[in-house]
């Protein structure tokens, strides 16, 4: 008997490609960064390896980002990107695999047909699409073909999903354009604006994970950072204070916190008397910025609860999803691509 292809699940996030292929689980995790050179058009680094080029090539060559805002911004890069990821997953296969990607629930036709055609070009023998809410429930363990109300909150690096699930689909969705990728951009705009030092996206990225808060500490953490001085054009090295991240943090989360409320007041009555019960499911590496889940949960009054490996949710219930094809496959054959 033939073996066909195997069976794979991508999120495709702007920061990160977490692949999951079906028996093995998650067998990569890269940066979606890619290095091209620019004369040539060949790529020299994918993953890792090219973001650690950020900020740091020559004039030949350039270190992107082909995913902006939860959709592919370069087409031709992410084809590349993608066919690069199969084949360190599949090796050579005999028979092109059957791949799943998460997409944002807000996409537009367009923005879909984009994604099914790299994913086609790049190797895959059928394509299905997933939206990011309903895969991330699935990987945080909830139930979502019950006949009750569930509320995720993904974070990722460019968008941030909203959904009540219930029955197998969502409800109300909204999908806004704010999560870790604008913090960053919060954080560099800020330390330009109170410290007059311009500094680079990992700096920032840095700055948030170490001590990031968007609520207030008990205790006041620093950190020391270099960067280049407005006023003399040399570099020089400050300390941050994690109170003045809150005041630069403070405005994105609050666009986060307000979404969220937009979409409990679209909620149906009987699915909002659900949610007060079981409480709002955030996942996403966004999440994960320190006070995020108090903020929520100050301004909602529901309990918010933080999933276990959030940053993998939406990959593993991509997973769950793969091994489920046949289940899933009247929400999701529309979108089946041959």
């Amino acid at each position: 008997m033939f073996k066909f292809g195997q069976d794979v699940g991508i999120d495709l996030g702007t920061a990160t490609v977490i692949v999951y292929v079906r028996g093995k689980g998650i067998v990569l995790r890269e940066p979606s960064v890619v290095a091209v050179n620019n004369n040539t058009g060949e790529v020299l680094a994918v993953g890792g390896e090219a973001r650690r080029m950020l900020g740091r090539t020559p004039g030949n060559i350039v270190a992107t980002r082909p995913l902006r805002d939860g959709v592919i911004s370069d087409y031709t890069v992410t084809e590349k990107m993608l066919k690069h990821f199969i084949n360190k997953v599949c090796g050579k296969f005999i028979f092109a695999p059957r791949i799943m990607i998460c997409i944002p629930s807000q996409v537009t036709e367009v923005e879909k047909k984009a994604v099914i055609d790299a994913a086609t070009q790049a190797g895959a023998r059928k394509v299905y699409l997933i939206e990011e809410p309903l895969a991330a429930a699935i990987g945080a363990g909830i139930d979502i073909a019950k006949p009750c109300g569930n509320m995720v909150v993904d974070i990722g690096g460019g968008t941030t999903d909203i959904a009540v699930i219930s029955l197998g689909g969502s409800v109300v969705s909204a999908s806004l354009k704010v999560a870790g990728d604008r913090f960053d951009e919060a954080i560099v705009k800020y330390i330009k604006k109170k410290h007059n030092i311009i500094i680079g996206e990992r700096t920032a990225e840095d700055l948030k994970v170490n001590i990031g808060c968007v609520y207030p500490k008990i205790q006041d953490r620093e950190m020391d950072i270099r960067g280049r001085d407005l006023t003399t054009g040399l570099p020089k090295t400050v300390t941050i204070h994690s109170s003045e991240m809150l005041e630069a943090l403070i405005e994105p989360a609050m666009m986060i916190v307000d979404s969220v409320h937009s979409v409990l007041e679209r909620t149906p009555p009987e699915l909002a008397a659900d949610i007060s019960d079981r409480g709002i499911y955030m996942t996403g590496g966004g999440c994960l910025i320190d006070g995020l889940d108090k903020l929520l949960q100050e301004k909602t009054g529901i309990n918010v609860m933080i999933a276990q490996d959030t940053v993998s949710c939406v990959a593993l219930g991509t997973g769950k999803a793969l091994e489920n094809l046949d289940v899933l496959d009247g929400k999701t054959k529309q979108k089946e691509h041959y």
